[in-house]
């Protein structure tokens, strides 16, 4: 079972920024998208401050983030790395195994990346995500590189700390809809 403590969450400044971007975007009427809550039980609480300063997951979550843009269903999760690829020990078997159902149903599924170092964000399509998993699986390589992240994937950061990571996903949406008309 994971656990939480006062250190907080890795990549919470990111999410922050993805949050504020689907604030934005929703007020904009371009897309509904909702950050899924981690259930967490507390463990402990500091009584002066009225916080939780240790927690444990409940149960495994799905994905950090579902909605709609431009009439279609979305599931994703962000990621954050200050390497120079994505270990892939940070997407878990329960959250690819959900973003698969997902896609499978008729739904996008991705991954949103930041590289600290670079202050590069893409979104990475599932299928990349799922082909790096399957040869890790078998042996292969443990990361995704930073080479596997195409440059017309990368959303960009606009005034005002807005992520368009619509651009690139209409980009990646584009694509799907050519592969279903072949």
């Amino acid at each position: 079972m994971g656990y939480w403590n006062s250190m907080g969450l890795k990549g919470s400044g990111f999410e922050e920024m993805i949050n504020f971007t689907n604030e934005f975007l929703k007020k904009r009427g371009a897309a509904v998208i909702q950050k899924i809550p981690t259930p967490i039980t507390p463990v402990e609480m500091s009584k002066d401050k009225r916080t939780i300063t240790l927690a444990y997951f409940d149960k495994k979550s799905t994905v950090d983030y579902i909605g709609v843009a431009s009439g279609v269903a979305l599931a994703f999760d962000a990621k954050e790395t200050t390497q120079k690829s994505l270990p892939l020990q940070n997407v878990h078997e329960h959250q690819i195994e959900f973003m698969k159902s997902f896609r499978d149903s008729g739904g996008v599924s991705f991954l949103i990346v930041s590289f600290v170092k670079t202050g590069e964000i893409f979104i990475l399509p599932f299928e990349v995500l799922e082909e790096y998993h399957r040869n890790a699986l078998a042996g292969g390589r443990k990361s995704i590189p930073y080479s596997a992240f195409e440059q017309k994937y990368t959303a960009e950061i606009k005034m005002g700390g807005i992520i368009d990571f619509i651009t690139p996903l209409n980009v990646y949406l584009a694509e799907i809809q050519k592969e279903k008309e072949k």
